[in-house]
């Protein structure tokens, strides 16, 4: 009898094992579906930066309509990420995503054709990009909530919002290579290369992902009281993240719109090699958000500190690209930049992510995300009209805007003493 009473337990330990190993087999497996969604929208957008300059030959557009080609993808996307957050609150998050995602890749065919077929493709391009953006508003943005909602453990919210940031930087370090190649083959493919990307992650969605159960719905009067007042009691430091995100990104893109110009027009570099020297600065800020999502694990009081810390590296790179043009500093100042922005952006989006009750995570997740999509809008044509005086110029205003981050993280960014949490 105890033979048998040995035998049983060790079949329900190994019984138990087995279910354990599964689940975990599972989460691994959707942790790479819903990484796949910030990659592929990265790539939709970012890839398209180191073909601008061939655009405007071959199509015969100005330096600042090629730079409306990436703004009106991520106006529509500003416009649109707030009412995406709502709905997923609401009917659910993969019921959001996965049409999001498939409109987004009807959007990259239009622009491909247009490219492909048209003598003067520009309009078709822009409309297609408009509807990527409308994609792209109900695909990444509801990422983070998703995650928020499948994990209860705030260190493993943590730690899967690193990778899914680090999953958006890989996507930023991928671009200029891939966009490069592509375009080296035919200028037009990497619009026809984004709706394939799309239909993949569309599957692993599908197949990967199961949705946690969906939150009971309350009333929009009750809703909207209830983000009154999460503002009410949170504003100072969410809109702190908000200025912020805006800021870093705004950098960010301005950055690799002005080093994809000058690499192209002063140096010459072109093709994947022009690729290559893109991802350097792009490969930094992948690396050191992986890093800073393994290390903030819940504690919001060093979130806090690591963000500042990056932003006075990122402050003090971009000023001293004001000192001198030679490629090689360039690329060095840049670098760092990437390391700062790199380390500061899945700090943030703990900070929100994990600072906000899940059924109101959705939208204010949203709201942050539309403020982020704000600075890639406006990066790109900023620096387009700043190139048109001198470099020192662009340099003076980045960094200025850099320290405006830095001084709304110090003041605004305050967790309680001892949050941990």
């Amino acid at each position: 009898m105890e033979h048998v009473e040995k035998f049983q337990s060790s079949h329900k330990d190994h019984k138990s094992a087995k279910k354990a190993e599964q689940k975990g087999q599972h989460k691994r497996w959707a942790i790479v579906s819903l990484s796949s969604i910030p990659l592929v929208m990265t790539l939709g957008n970012s890839m398209l930066i180191p073909v601008l300059p061939v655009m405007e030959k071959k199509i015969g557009i100005s330096s600042f309509q090629s730079s409306m080609i990436i703004t009106v993808y991520s106006i529509v996307a500003i416009l649109l990420i707030p009412i995406a957050g709502y709905l997923s609150d609401h009917i659910g998050r993969k019921k959001v995503i996965v049409p999001s995602l498939i409109i987004a890749g009807i959007g990259g065919l239009i622009s491909g054709w247009a490219a492909w077929k048209m003598t003067d493709p520009y309009w078709l391009i822009l409309i297609g990009r408009s509807l990527q953006g409308v994609g792209a508003a109900g695909a990444a943005p509801i990422v983070m909530p998703l995650v928020g909602d499948m994990f209860k453990n705030d260190e493993e919210v943590s730690s899967t919002l690193g990778l899914i940031e680090t999953s958006n930087t890989f996507g930023k370090v991928l671009s200029p290579i891939l966009g490069a190649f592509l375009a080296g083959f035919l200028w037009y493919l990497p619009f026809l290369a984004f709706p394939v990307f799309c239909a993949i992650s569309t599957l692993m969605m599908l197949f990967l992902v199961r949705s946690p159960k969906k939150q009971e719905v309350i009333p929009f009067k009750q809703f909207l009281h209830k983000i009154k007042d999460i503002f009410k009691n949170n504003g100072k430091w969410l809109y702190s993240i908000f200025i912020t995100g805006v800021i870093l990104m705004l950098v960010l893109f301005g950055v690799l719109f002005y080093l994809s110009d000058v690499l192209e027009k002063t140096y010459e570099i072109k093709d994947v090699k022009k690729g290559l020297l893109l991802a350097l600065p792009l490969g930094a800020l992948c690396l050191s958000s992986f890093i800073t999502g393994k290390m903030i694990k819940e504690n919001k009081v060093l979130m806090k500190w690591i963000t500042f810390v990056g932003i006075v590296l990122l402050a003090a790179s971009i000023a001293a690209l004001s000192f001198s043009k030679e490629l090689w500093f360039m690329i060095s100042m840049f670098f760092i930049s990437g390391v700062g922005i790199g380390v500061g952006l899945p700090c943030l989006d703990a900070l929100i992510t994990e600072g906000i009750e899940k059924e109101e995570r959705g939208t204010i997740t949203s709201i942050y995300s539309s403020m982020r999509f704000i600075g890639v809008a406006a990066g790109p044509p900023i620096v387009a009209v700043l190139m048109k005086n001198t470099d020192k110029m662009l340099f003076y205003i980045l960094c200025g805007l850099s320290v405006v981050a830095l001084i709304v993280t110090l003041v605004g960014i305050r967790p309680k003493n001892g949050d941990t949490k």
